[in-house]
């Protein structure tokens, strides 16, 4: 018993990092929660979108990100061709890819650089969108990421870091699930996969596989570099 006592200093300032991860799941799995961070990511599935259009040559036009979380980015420059194919394609998996990314960054104990490469990103975002209430939701989520690098402990910023990671992990996983089910009922006639589907030779079912495929090996690999440490809760 005594040994017991001795070591509870040691283990009461942290907790296994697989309850972050289950902290995560929660988020992207109950209703009230995922209804209100779906939004962050929409920010990172349209942010996809804007960077890919930008690398392929074409115009980016704007950004509108809407309160149904569903969100729109507009480019110019052919409507055929691989730069509108590679721009339709990245939105989805760019979700987990930047989970996959804040995961490696966090097992690489730079936690401070993903925190404020985030906001330099979202302070870009902003110079592209074009509606009040992405403005907003992109304030927003930025304002957190700032606080948080800038004031919090390296402890809580460690956490919250782990946490950005599983929720970017998981939640480009959930979409994908939410968007099969509205194309079974005959919705979502104007998806990414259906406007690819038009595109190409290929059916947008082969484009969810795809995207799913994508997103569960991130999962895998994010995963396996998050739960490597106990972390710090305070």
């Amino acid at each position: 018993m005594e040994d017991v006592v001795r070591l509870l200093p040691e283990f009461s300032g942290t907790l296994p990092a697989s309850v972050v991860a289950l902290l995560a799941l929660v988020l992207v799995t109950y209703r009230a929660s995922w209804t209100v961070l779906r939004n962050v990511v929409t920010i990172a599935h349209e942010g996809g979108h804007a960077v890919v259009a930008l690398l392929s040559g074409r115009r980016l036009n704007g950004i509108r990100l809407h309160s149904d979380t569903s969100g729109l980015t507009v480019s110019t420059g052919p409507a055929h061709g691989p730069g509108m194919v590679l721009t339709l394609f990245a939105g989805y998996p760019a979700v987990s890819l930047l989970g996959l990314v804040a995961a490696w960054l966090v097992s690489a104990d730079r936690v401070s650089l993903l925190l404020r490469a985030a906001v330099v990103a979202l302070a870009l975002l902003l110079v592209a969108l074009r509606n009040l209430y992405g403005v907003l939701s992109v304030l927003l989520t930025g304002t957190a990421l700032f606080a948080v690098s800038w004031w919090a402990t390296p402890g809580v910023q460690l956490l919250f870091a782990q946490l950005l990671g599983w929720f970017l992990l998981l939640g480009g996983i959930r979409p994908l699930f939410e968007l099969s089910g509205k194309r079974r009922r005959g919705g979502a006639s104007n998806s990414d996969a259906d406007q690819l589907a038009r595109l190409t030779a290929a059916p947008a079912v082969l484009w969810l596989s795809l995207w799913l495929l994508i997103a569960l090996g991130a999962l895998v690999l994010g995963a396996n570099w998050l739960l490597a440490d106990l972390i710090p809760f305070w």
